[in-house]
Parts: C-alpha cells; structure tokens; sequence
C-alpha cells in the first residue's frame, strides 16, 4: 500500500530522503506547470520549481498533517513564484514558449482511446484555444483556473494555497470562466457574440 503525503512528511521529517523524494516524484510535474502557467517562461519555471522543492523541504515542519499536502505545497509555489513577478515584473510572454512535453491541457484532455484522426485534430484544434483562452487571463484569474480544473483543488483548498478569502477565489474563478467562454466564442467554439452571425455573412432578418 503506498503511503499517504503525510506519511512521507512524517518519514521525511524523521530523516527520510527517501521520503522527501518521493514527495518530488509526486508532485514535480503540478509544481513545474502551475509556476509555467504563471512566468510562461520554461527555463524559468524549471529554476523556480527547484528553489520550491527547497523552500518546502526547509519549511517541512510548519505543515499541518490534518490539510491537504497539495494545498500546503501549492502555497509554497504560489509564493515564489509571486516574489519572482514581483522582482522581474514580469506577466506573461507569448504562448509559444510554452511547449514542454506531455504538458498543459493537450496532457489533460488527451484521450486517444478509438479517436479518428479528425476528431484528434478536433481535439488539439480546442485544446490550443483553451491555452490561448487560458493565456489571455490576469495571472490571478490564470493561477485560480489550473489549480481548480487542471489539479482539481477544491475552493477552500485554493484560497488556503493563495491565501485569498474564500470569496475572491470564486470571484476570480467566475471571471476567468467568463473571459474563456468569451475569447472561445471568438475563437469559434460555443456560442458566438451578438451580431456574429452579421458580420460572418449570416442571413440578415426583415
């Protein structure tokens, strides 16, 4: 039977290496795509995600085995990497830089089980316009969606991460979701804005 995070905290803490690193195994790959989603920058994202590992393992103690690993873990990242925005000022770069393998939505949504090749073209064609969607939002309103939809925390579990009140990750997660339906409705996906059908030559009324 595989042991639970707080097992491996308990373990790490009573000296494990092993432990610890097993810890990293699990959670390597969120951390490095939440901090990517923020910097938009790989070569950046790898470096940071380093010094959270760091900064987590130093920090062991002051977490509470009775809350989510995850959540503790995430608030470590969160932080680090809002230090680092706040020292570069940096926002975002274009999306192109963000192509590691195997990640972001194309990782989530995939599913290859008996997919003709037009409805997996389908599928990356929707995928690219949810990161484009997703890329177009204010990196609060960003950070709130993957931790939600990609590592599916729950609203306590992203307001204890971000350290935000319960009432602004809603906020900021209804607005984000309304920016997206926005901007994959201009992309052609779902419903299209009033006056769409105008513009794209649709049959005017009497």
């Amino acid at each position: 039977m595989m042991p639970t995070d707080a097992e491996l905290v308990a373990s790490a803490l009573r000296g494990s290496e092993a432990a610890f690193r097993e810890l990293v195994v699990r959670f390597e790959r969120p951390v490095y795509a939440l901090i990517l989603r923020m910097v938009r920058e790989p070569e950046t994202a790898e470096d940071l995600a380093q010094e959270v590992f760091v900064k987590a393992f130093r920090r062991l103690s002051s977490y509470d085995p009775r809350r989510k690993f995850a959540s503790w873990l995430f608030k470590v990242a969160h932080n680090a990497t809002i230090d680092h925005l706040r020292r570069s000022e940096l926002e975002t770069v274009p999306l192109a830089a963000e192509r590691e393998e195997g990640g972001g939505l194309m990782a989530v949504l995939a599913d290859t089980a008996t997919e003709s090749p037009a409805a997996a073209a389908e599928r990356r064609d929707m995928a690219r316009a949810l990161e484009r969607a997703i890329a177009g939002l204010r990196p609060e309103y960003r950070e709130a969606v993957v931790l939600r939809y990609v590592e599916g925390l729950s609203y306590e579990e992203i307001a204890e991460a971000l350290e935000q009140p319960l009432g602004t990750v809603k906020t900021n997660l209804h607005r984000a979701r309304k920016q997206m339906a926005t901007a994959l409705a201009a992309a052609g996906w779902g419903p299209q804005p009033a006056g769409a059908a105008a513009e794209t030559g649709g049959a005017p009324t009497s």
